[in-house]
Order: C-alpha cells, then sequence, then structure tokens
C-alpha cells in the first residue's frame, strides 16, 4: 500500500523501520487554545485558582506527556528527547490561552506528536484544574506549527 508507512504490503499495521534514516537534529513546535472565559482567565492570571497555579501544573504536565508519547499512540517510536518546552500565551481580549509545546532531539525519526501530545494533554490540565469554574472551555485549533529535520525537510505552517 504506496503512502502508508505504517502498513505492510499486506495492511497489517507495523512500526516504521527508521534503521537506515540519518541522525539528524528534529525540531517540531505545536500550539494549541483554550477558551476559558472571563471568570477562569482571571483565576489563572490572578493566581487565584483553587487548585493552585493552573499553567505550572499545565507546563509540568505537558512535558511529561511528551515523554509519554509512545505509550499513548501506537506505532510511534519511544524517543531520546533533549529538549521540550511548553510556553502558553494570554489572549486576553478572548479570554483564551495559547499553548506552544517545543520538542527537539537528534534522532532517526521527527518529533511532531511528541509535541502535539504536550500541547494537547497541558490543554486538558488548564481544563482538568478549571473545570469547578467553567466547565463551558472549549479546546481546539490544536496543530503542527513547524518541524525540522529529516528527509521530509522543512515544514512551515
Amino acid at each position: 500500500m504506496a503512502g502508508f508507512t505504517h502498513l505492510d504490503e499486506n495492511g497489517k499495521a507495523v512500526m516504521v523501520d527508521v534503521t537506515d534514516k540519518d541522525v539528524t537534529e528534529r525540531i517540531a513546535v505545536a500550539e494549541g487554545r483554550i477558551v476559558v472565559g472571563e471568570e477562569v482567565f482571571r483565576a489563572i492570571y490572578e493566581g487565584t485558582a483553587p487548585k493552585g497555579d493552573v499553567l505550572a501544573c499545565a507546563r509540568v504536565a505537558g512535558i511529561m506527556a511528551t515523554k509519554k508519547t509512545s505509550d499513548l499512540i501506537p506505532l510511534c517510536h519511544p524517543l531520546m528527547l533533549t529538549k521540550v518546552s511548553v510556553d502558553f500565551v494570554p489572549e486576553e481580549e478572548a479570554y483564551a490561552i495559547r499553548c506552544i509545546c517545543t520538542a527537539k532531539l537528534s534522532g532517526k525519526t521527527g518529533v511532531e506528536m511528541e509535541a502535539l501530545t504536550g500541547v494537547s494533554v497541558a490543554l486538558l490540565t488548564i481544563y482538568d484544574m478549571c473545570k469547578a469554574i467553567n466547565k463551558r472551555m472549549e479546546i481546539g485549533e490544536i496543530r503542527l506549527v513547524e518541524k525540522s529535520g529529516g528527509k521530509s525537510g522543512h515544514f512551515i505552517r
């Protein structure tokens, strides 16, 4: 089945063989957004959320999630990440928070899934820590923003 690297010639799922790929520096940046509403937004940025420092907890959760991606996504290779960052950008006019996760390594396969997983779990953590205030929060716009390294080259959204 041409074009599907996770399927063998019989259509069965396989982990991609990266044995012959070159080791290159690989970086992926993903982002997503959560619309939290005014009350949650204020609680997060004024430090009054009942469960504590929401963004500090979400940052750690996002970083931890990148390291567990191969446990969550079937056929993902376990990777030795060399750097992960999770950052938040407040969007006060929309009462939203944008999350940006950057994952980096020197290896034979990319880190896009790790960056996407980091963003997803960081945003889910914000939801979890603030759901007592507002259950109407909306998570969305999760996407790969940029990736570099490997045979497919540099991608910028």
